[in-house]
């Protein structure tokens, strides 16, 4: 029996204390120090009895479920300083009588709505020094009722889950310094009326909206609690929304002001009342009128100028506000869209730019054209869609003989990308007010509008896609009778048409190749020519001066003093030196020695043809050129 009783103290005692920890019985309550001990996940024999475990500078890295099952006891757990990168679900679900926990320092990136669920008696959270971009709404929902005290700093939050935050009665202490929060929601620290320490330093904040949380400012005698603000290091914009801020004469705090560019620098408390000022709204452009056509999109624009930046509203013409819907969408740059115009969307826009210091309005005017609507059209409304438009025409059209009655509609000068548009003047008696052109391709079958003048008869398509079938319809929309009626539209005429096929890419070198070659030629030949005629020049120069003979002296006698005179010797006639010969030039490949200018002339032939070839050879190959084709297209 000896052995097992063995192994059972030494379980009991494993199960007591951990071996790389320190247990102390104090009082009663059981500590579990296990800091500083290298560990890579919490000790599965931690005594469940515990009520303090320190688990802090470590190598844990994750936690579960597991970890502290049946730690019903456990009152402080520290696991600052680890590796921590994820909590799973309920990893804390039996420690209900947990009152502070320490998560600073790890790694933490998210918190799900799960991730804290269980200690419903949480006093003390801790989660600073870590990478937290998110917090799921509902991870603090089990503790609202008891937290004192939560520290965000030192985390990545544009984000906090502020309907949870401002549920929490009891608070006292919050910290969100060094965050990336960039705004506050109206009210959100409205239910904190035990909260004495809010911390905003070093986030993104340009303004603070008003609340009765911040009016508990240090000097306020009446209240129990006087709150402790502090938010330096935010880019404050210092207008008049946060004039409410200044009077709360806080003089000793080091906030400065980062806009607008007069106040840059200087000392919040420092700024007088009168430079927090605002600026109303200005309609810097908008849209005056707009036509569209029934089916399309219509896009009214707004732009407002103002500080603080003004808040945009769209009045329809029924004098309600427009919203966001399926078929409608308003921006908040003051843009408004709507997808799929109908009758009832024509008529008179207001834009509304609201902001503190007052309101502006502006007008637009939208006008929808209504479209033929033909005989097939859907039961439903009777409308066709604006992709079907032109096929509905066209049917129509056939019923009823229009096209046999009115101008045809031609397209002439078709190539790759172009095609003229021509039409007569239609029936004299009947008033146009412009002419909408619709056409569509085999390659793509968005029916694509164009609104021509009533003064023109021709217009000309670029942008088509080479080698596509196109049909193509032309309408005459003429005014209404009466501010009531609906816009008559009527069918001119249709026509199908070809687009040419893209022209390949050797055709267009063996043109540059020729224009280039001839362009050769002809500097070659003007060359040649003015070093005919220099030449030329030279050799009739040369002539002369040897057409010039020297005198010939005969019987020339020496006068002497009486003495018989020698007898004169006779000296043969001078031949004409002999005439230098032309020097042959063999670098240019010639077998015989010819003129400059000719043999000039040869060079350059040879040259443009051996360039020739090497395009021919570079352009077309592949492609079937020849560079005999080529040359004898040039010769």
């Amino acid at each position: 029996m000896a052995p097992p009783l063995l192994l059972l103290l030494l379980a009991s005692g494993a199960a007591a204390c951990p071996l790389p920890c320190v247990c102390q019985n104090l009082s009663e309550s059981l500590s579990t120090l296990c800091a500083h001990r290298g560990l890579l996940f919490v000790p599965p024999n931690v005594d469940r009895r515990t009520v303090e475990l320190r688990l802090a500078d470590n190598f844990i890295q994750a936690l579960g479920p597991p970890d502290f099952r049946n730690m019903t006891g456990l009152v402080d757990l520290t696991l600052s300083r680890n590796a921590i990168t994820r909590i799973g679900a309920r990893a804390f679900g039996d420690l209900e009588s947990l009152r502070s926990l320490h998560l600073d320092g790890n790694r933490l990136v998210e918190l799900g709505s799960g991730s804290l669920r269980g200690p419903i008696n949480l006093q003390h959270l801790i989660l600073s020094g870590n990478q937290l971009s998110r917090i799921a709404p509902g991870a603090f929902d089990d503790f609202l009722e008891s937290l004192e005290d939560l520290d965000l700093s030192y985390n990545n939050l544009r984000q906090v889950p502020w309907a949870g935050i401002g549920a929490m009665p009891v608070l006292h202490t919050l910290n969100l310094d060094h965050n990336l929060i960039d705004s506050l929601p109206p009210g959100a620290f409205a239910q904190l009326g035990q909260l004495s320490r809010l911390d905003l330093t070093s986030n993104r904040l340009a303004t603070l909206a008003p609340d009765p949380l911040f009016s508990r400012g240090r000097d306020a005698e009446a209240s129990p609690a006087p709150l402790v603000l502090s938010f330096s290091g935010n880019p404050l914009h210092c207008n008049c929304e946060l004039l409410w801020l200044r009077r709360l004469a806080r003089p000793d705090d080091l906030e400065t002001c980062a806009s607008p560019p007069g106040l840059a620098g200087r000392y919040f408390w420092a700024v007088p009342e009168g430079e927090f000022s605002c600026e109303p709204p200005l309609i810097a452009r908008h849209t005056q009128r707009l036509w569209v056509l029934e089916g399309q999109r219509a896009t009214l624009r707004c732009r407002a100028l103002g500080d603080p930046a003004p808040t945009m509203h769209w009045v329809g013409p029924d004098d309600r506000l427009v919203g966001n819907s399926s078929r409608t969408w308003a921006f908040p740059n003051g843009t408004l869209e709507i997808g799929v115009t109908g009758a009832g969307d024509a008529g008179g826009y207001t834009c509304i730019a609201t902001n503190p210091a007052g309101e502006a309005t502006a007008r637009v005017e939208l006008r929808v054209l209504a479209l033929p609507h033909g005989g097939n059209a859907s039961a439903e409304g009777g409308r066709p869609g604006p992709s079907d438009i032109a096929a509905s025409a066209r049917t129509a059209a056939e019923g009823e003989g229009i096209l046999e009655s009115e101008p045809a509609v031609q397209v002439t000068e078709v190539t790759a990308t172009s095609g003229l548009v021509s039409w007569g003047p239609g029936r004299p008696f009947d008033p146009v007010w412009m002419f909408q052109i619709q056409y569509n391709s085999s390659e793509d079958e968005t029916l694509i509008y164009r609104i021509v003048p009533a003064s023109s008869h021709h217009f000309l398509l670029k942008h088509l896609v080479p080698g596509a079938d196109y049909d193509l319809c032309l309408l005459a929309l003429s005014p209404a009778a009466g501010p009531s009626d609906l816009t008559a539209t009527r069918l001119l005429g249709c026509a199908h048409f070809s687009t040419l096929p893209a022209t390949p890419l050797c055709h267009a070198l063996q043109a540059h190749v020729l224009g280039g070659t001839l362009t050769v030629a002809v500097g070659g030949v003007l060359v040649a020519a003015l070093l005919v005629f220099t030449v030329a020049l030279l050799v009739r120069g040369r002539g002369a001066g040897n057409g010039r003979l020297p005198l010939k002296l005969s019987h020339v006698q020496s006068q002497t003093n009486g003495g018989s005179s020698p007898t004169p010797k006779l000296h043969p006639p001078r031949s004409p030196p002999p005439r230098p010969q032309r020097s042959c030039s063999l670098d240019l490949g010639d077998a015989g020695c010819y003129g400059y200018a000719r043999r000039l002339g040869g060079a350059w032939a040879r040259r443009s043809h051996s360039v020739h070839g090497g395009l021919l050879a570079a352009g077309c190959r592949g492609m079937g050129g020849s560079a005999e084709r080529l040359e004898e297209s040039v010769v």
